[in-house]
């Protein structure tokens, strides 16, 4: 089973598979320029590495004191607002000298029950084409209203090799969820994840977000999500989507299974929940 996004989402996603899947790979976007991974992005020249260090900790036993402590995020003096897992990710792939690598010894030292890949290894820009014009910068996307298109800057940055290999050989592909342009489509922009996903004999499911993003994709529904997939090439057999907070599915030609996907917290995923809705497509 491959996860594709980025963030909290794909870290979801990737607690849901634990529960069916055999060979778990995230392949996250790593193109966040705010933040902690924002400063040792500029200070380090480095990816951004929070959406990365987010899924490996998802792939860590629950109980385990390391995975607590790379969420650890201090708050005083010179460090304030650095997560301590991003200073050992960066340490790990200064000291391997690739960022594939320095990422595989991270999961390996947290016991992941899982992979996870970078989107691709090189320094990227989110880009989007708005209405408003074109703007630059994963956090600039984000505030932004009346997106078209995103894309990177280089447009020709390339994912690792190993990350192509997963997708052909996945059972499922699950995109989603989490911030459909600045997390889920800021991976699935990259050259050659897109056309992966449309020639993998795999079942291709979207999970759509619980309620729409401010400014993002405010207003959108569960339709409008699949056809900005569609525009940057994506087409997915089967949407899940619990309308619980009031998203209106709209009109859309794959099919949607409106179930429930939350637990006491109705503003989250449940792995629990989103895992048998995922293992059912399956079966």
């Amino acid at each position: 089973m491959v996860a594709i996004g980025g963030g909290h989402g794909t870290a979801v996603t990737l607690r849901a598979a634990r529960r069916y899947a055999g060979l778990l790979t995230g392949v996250v976007s790593v193109a966040d320029d705010g933040g902690s991974s924002g400063r040792l992005r500029e200070l380090l020249n480095i990816v951004a590495l929070g959406d990365i260090r987010k899924c490996l900790v998802a792939l860590a036993d629950e109980d385990s004191a390391l995975a607590a402590a790379f969420e650890r995020r201090y708050d005083e003096g010179e460090l304030a607002g650095h997560a301590l897992g991003n200073l050992i990710l960066a340490g790990l792939i200064d000291a391997t000298g690739d960022l594939v690598l320095g990422v595989a010894e991270a999961a390996q030292l947290l016991g992941a029950s899982g992979e996870v890949l970078p989107a691709t290894s090189e320094l990227v820009v989110l880009k989007a084409e708005s209405s408003h014009g074109t703007v630059a910068g994963q956090v600039a996307v984000k505030g932004t209203t009346g997106i078209e298109q995103v894309s990177l800057v280089p447009g020709d940055a390339q994912p690792p090799p190993l990350a192509l290999e997963r997708i052909m050989q996945a059972d499922q592909v699950v995109i989603g969820p989490g911030s459909l342009f600045t997390s889920v489509l800021a991976a699935v922009a990259v050259g050659g994840i897109a056309e992966a996903v449309a020639s993998t004999k795999a079942q291709v499911v979207y999970v759509c977000n619980l309620s729409g993003e401010v400014s993002e994709t405010e207003g959108y529904d569960v339709a409008d999500h699949v056809a900005a997939l569609a525009r940057h090439n994506v087409t997915v057999d089967v949407v899940l989507c619990d309308s619980i907070r009031g998203m209106r599915i709209g009109m859309t030609e794959a099919p949607v299974h409106d179930v429930p996907l939350t637990g006491e917290n109705t503003l989250v995923h449940s792995p629990a929940k989103l895992a048998q809705a995922l293992s059912g497509l399956l079966a």
